[in-house]
């Protein structure tokens, strides 16, 4: 199992079948947030859905396409940290990320990203991260300028979500770029 420490209380671990319910129960304890900006807790209503995440995500992982792994604090889960996709051709990939309500303000997904994007310079030999956001998401949008990202452009009426069209920021960071 791939697992990496982010710091004494923090870790990162690919996301396996037995991880879908404490998954399911902390999307559910948080959707309300986690649906001001993203579509996946709408289609998530049961642990079902979480153990389909997971397996989907696995296959990707044994097709060399990306992968999720979750954020663990204090043992818990407390969110999920992944590469959505690994364009070989072009040797970029873009990071998605979101955290339950409890765990947010500790720097978890900062920490978390900061090893995704080691790994994908240093060991997967990627040249070029994204990271893409809605305009209005303040705290999302503060992890990859926290980490030196470049805004490329924004991408308007990106997604219709709870009724109304949000702007998409493409924030990227190439492999110089990176201290």
């Amino acid at each position: 199992m791939y697992k990496a420490a982010i710091d004494e209380d923090n870790y990162l671990a690919i996301l396996e079948p037995r991880h879908a319910k404490e998954l399911y129960q902390l999307i559910d304890s948080s959707r309300e947030n986690i649906s001001k900006w993203l579509t996946f807790p709408k289609k998530t209503n049961k642990v079902e859905d979480s153990l389909a995440f997971i397996e989907k995500s696995l296959k990707r992982l044994s097709d060399n396409n990306g992968y999720w792994a979750g954020i663990w604090h204090k043992g818990r889960i407390a969110g999920s940290i992944g590469f959505l996709y690994i364009d070989w051709n072009a040797r970029k990939t873009e990071i998605g990320y979101w955290l339950g309500d409890e765990y947010l303000g500790k720097g978890l997904t900062t920490k978390a990203a900061k090893l995704f994007i080691n790994h994908s310079f240093e060991e997967l030999d990627l040249r070029k991260v994204e990271i893409n956001v809605a305009s209005e998401n303040l705290k999302s949008k503060a992890i990859p300028e926290r980490l030196g990202f470049t805004a490329e452009g924004t991408i308007r009426n990106y997604e219709f979500l709870n009724g109304q069209y949000h702007d998409r920021i493409i924030y990227g960071l190439l492999k110089e770029e990176w201290k």
